[in-house]
């Protein structure tokens, strides 16, 4: 597979923001300005796409809309990266619609999470394009607690060397667009280790559950020789370990896991009732995972800060001695 890495961002940039899943409407006008100032700090004129304010009964637009946006994006010679608006339910929805010989042809960057990694891993999966798995534009939106998230989105989509994931200092799961003001910061303890190991692959992966709807298309990446990123959202509740376990052994059961290397778990949501104990115990219960590195609390996800990761570079763990080392070498 030849992989394709997009141009690296610099200042002047036009990023385009579109909206695959849920609309631009649903973000305050005051998160839409501190996201819009924040990015042009940064350098970038920030444009959006036609339809991004279109909503519907779910809070999304058609997929004539949402497909229109996307090819709109990578046809345009202006725009040099495209970020997603927010997270969702239903982008997998434009995946059969999707121009894949266009994008190939037109390689950006694209970067959000969420309900956006069916449309990561489909693009890589189609076109070799690496995507990017990290802050959406309303991300950008925080008034406090970014720091973090910043540093690795620079160091993914505007460097070219290899970096380490160090683990923040705290994390956050708070309705922060609600009280911008009043935040409830936690201290970061760390990643935890469930299996040590070493191992280097292709990073694939995000929200797991989103993932899994991938399962036995075409838009399915190729997951041999790689390190999975997997994280899920606190939308089960008391039963957030039950449908964990079960999503796991969904994607162990796919064709060709016996040869992935690696899994990196993110941090879960306070509402759910997973702890360290129950993940241990899930994880013992895949065979599959035994003789790979597992590690856990690692600052992606639903939570905040989170870092940028590639869908389709080159990673390395090592999971040793109670310390992980996780690093990025190909973005």
């Amino acid at each position: 597979m030849n992989i394709i890495i997009p141009e690296k961002l610099k200042k002047g940039d036009e990023i385009r923001v579109i909206a695959p899943s849920r609309s631009l409407a649903l973000i305050s006008d005051e998160v839409k300005k501190i996201a819009i100032n924040k990015l042009e700090e940064q350098g970038y004129k920030v444009t959006f796409s036609k339809n991004c304010l279109e909503k519907d009964m779910f809070m999304s637009s058609s997929i004539e809309s949402r497909v229109a946006d996307i090819h709109d994006a990578f046809r345009d010679e202006n725009v040099k990266a495209i970020l997603t608006v927010v997270g969702g339910f239903n982008s997998n929805q434009l995946l059969k619609y999707l121009d894949y010989d266009l994008i190939r042809n037109n390689p950006k960057i694209i970067c959000g999470y969420s309900d956006i990694t069916a449309l990561n891993n489909a693009i890589f999966a189609k076109t070799s394009l690496v995507t990017y798995i990290g802050t959406h534009f309303s991300t950008w939106g925080m008034k406090k607690g970014f720091d973090y998230s910043l540093e690795y989105f620079n160091k993914c989509l505007t460097t070219d060397g290899s970096y380490k994931i160090y683990p923040a200092a705290d994390w956050s799961d708070d309705a922060w667009y609600l009280d911008q003001d009043n935040r409830n910061f936690i201290k970061n303890d760390g990643p935890v280790i469930i299996h040590e190991g070493e191992a280097s692959g292709i990073a694939l992966g995000g929200n797991l559950n989103t993932l899994n709807l991938l399962q036995g298309t075409e838009f399915m990446p190729d997951i041999r020789d790689s390190i999975l990123f997997i994280e899920d959202t606190d939308q089960a509740g008391d039963l957030f370990s039950i449908e964990l376990d079960r999503d796991l052994q969904s994607l162990i059961s796919q064709p060709g896991f016996e040869r992935v290397r690696g899994i990196v778990i993110g941090r879960f949501q306070k509402k759910t009732d997973i702890n360290l104990e129950k993940l241990r115990y899930i994880i013992s219960t895949k065979k599959e995972l035994k003789n790979m590195p597992v590690v856990s609390y690692m600052n992606f996800g639903h939570t905040y800060p989170l870092f940028t990761f590639p869908v389709g570079g080159q990673v390395k763990i090592i999971a040793k001695d109670g310390k992980v080392n996780l690093e990025i070498i190909t973005h």
